[in-house]
């Protein structure tokens, strides 16, 4: 939707007309209609908002002036910057959330703005807030562990596979561009910055390898800043291992992907194999192309890999609940535990499903006090839950119950987790703000 008007005549500087005006001048790009946007003081600087318009969030590190904003029920993301680029990084955002790609969702674009003395102020990108997501240095509120930064690298390296997958050239590879959601004790990684981002058909191996320099360049000087601050507690060595990590991971990860495989013609179960790890990687393939050679005696493979996924395709084929990756795989090796104990692996798999969702699944989500529900989002919940109960039954040398764990965990643990929804009506002065960039 673009809903561009013009003002004619003159008005005096700091009058009402002159704030109609200024609002009358607006022009907003949108994918569908927000009507809550008209109602946000656009005439204001954005760094100037009043706390009544701002939700309280985790902050993370912005080139520009950003806000996270309440409409509604709802929570978008405000980011100042100019007129072109706000209109280019709205379009790619659509373009990756088309193509699937985990990153944050646009809302619209919107020029023309100018203050109450009619003087022009910047344009917004506006994009709605990832529930449960949170800036690098907000993974843990005091310390951030050497562990918690490895993994925050390797949800990064897949991140960026699956981007270089599409053709997507980031440009400004790094942490402080990227948002993380928990996932069954690893993260997902979701890009939260387009504006340097080109889409080609195909990236060359030099486009990969310069987005990768610059990611092992800006990690390692993002964790220099963790330890300069006391939140990461390792020497130099240490900061240039986990950064140049991202190099290794990568590597790794486009190469299993990528990469052709030769073996002999009695070892057709390879094929089979090399299936199997892309799934266990979660990723998915569309077809394979399948070449012998002259005498017959070799023959070689190549994936065409079509997206990540496997996992939470399946989980959600099955039950209708949309998970990360890992917390998929957790959930469906449940099922299957699920299907093996009641002797049903015989049955319709959709139908042992159901069945599991409404004896395993809600029930420990329902057993969650309401005012405790904003802690974990529900499949990540159902994992802790299953790591509580290993515990719980090493500890007692017993298999313990689902309902006993679900007890424990909600009054020994969850009450101590963060919140890490979106929280509505903070004093924002007390808690920094998140950057979508």
């Amino acid at each position: 939707m673009s809903t561009p008007t013009t003002t004619t005549g003159t008005t005096a500087p700091g009058t009402a007309a002159s704030r109609t005006a200024a609002a009358q001048s607006l022009q907003i790009t949108a994918a569908r209609p927000y009507p809550e946007l008209l109602d946000l003081p656009w005439e204001v600087p954005l760094e100037e908002w009043p706390d009544k318009h701002l939700a309280a969030l985790p902050r993370g590190i912005s080139r520009h002036v950003v806000r996270f904003v309440k409409i509604g029920n709802r929570v978008i993301a405000v980011k100042e910057t100019n007129a072109e680029i706000a209109h280019r990084e709205y379009r790619m955002l659509r373009l990756l959330n088309r193509l699937e790609v985990p990153s944050v969702s646009p809302v619209a674009v919107i020029t023309g703005r100018a203050d109450r003395d009619g003087e022009p102020l910047n344009s917004v990108l506006i994009t709605r807030h990832l529930q449960y997501s949170l800036p690098y240095r907000a993974l843990y509120s005091q310390t951030l562990r050497p562990d918690t930064a490895k993994r925050a690298v390797d949800a990064l390296a897949v991140l960026l596979v699956r981007l270089h997958l599409t053709g997507f050239y980031w440009g400004d590879v790094s942490l402080s561009n990227t948002l993380f959601r928990r996932d069954a004790g690893a993260f997902a990684a979701y890009l939260v910055d387009a504006e340097t981002g080109e889409l080609y058909d195909e990236l060359s191996t030099g486009q990969r390898e310069y987005d990768l320099d610059v990611a092992r360049t800006n990690i390692a000087g993002e964790l220099m800043d963790v330890v300069a601050s006391g939140a990461l507690e390792v020497d130099m060595d240490d900061v240039i291992a986990i950064s140049d990590r991202i190099i290794s991971r990568y590597r790794a990860l486009w190469s299993e992907l990528t990469e052709p495989e030769s073996f002999e013609r009695g070892e057709r179960w390879r094929v089979e194999a090399r299936i199997r790890r892309l799934n266990d990687l979660g990723f998915d393939v569309g077809e394979l192309a399948i070449t012998t050679d002259i005498d017959g005696t070799s023959v070689r493979i190549e994936p065409k890999v079509v997206d990540a996924g496997h996992h939470s395709r399946r989980l959600l084929r099955l039950t209708g609940l949309d998970a990360e990756e890992n917390q998929a795989r957790r959930l469906l090796n449940d099922l299957d535990s699920y299907m093996a104990a009641a002797d049903r692996q015989n049955e319709d798999e959709e139908i042992v499903a159901h069945d599991w969702m409404g004896e395993v699944f809600e029930p420990v989500q329902r057993a969650v006090p309401r005012e405790l529900r904003g802690k974990l989002e529900g499949p990540e919940l159902f994992h802790e839950v299953l790591e509580h109960r290993w515990y719980l039954s090493e500890r007692a040398g017993r298999d313990v119950g689902l309902d006993e764990a679900v007890h424990s965990y909600v009054e020994a643990v969850l009450p101590g987790k963060p919140d890490e929804r979106a929280v509505l009506g903070v004093d924002t002065q007390a808690i920094r703000v998140v950057a979508d960039d």
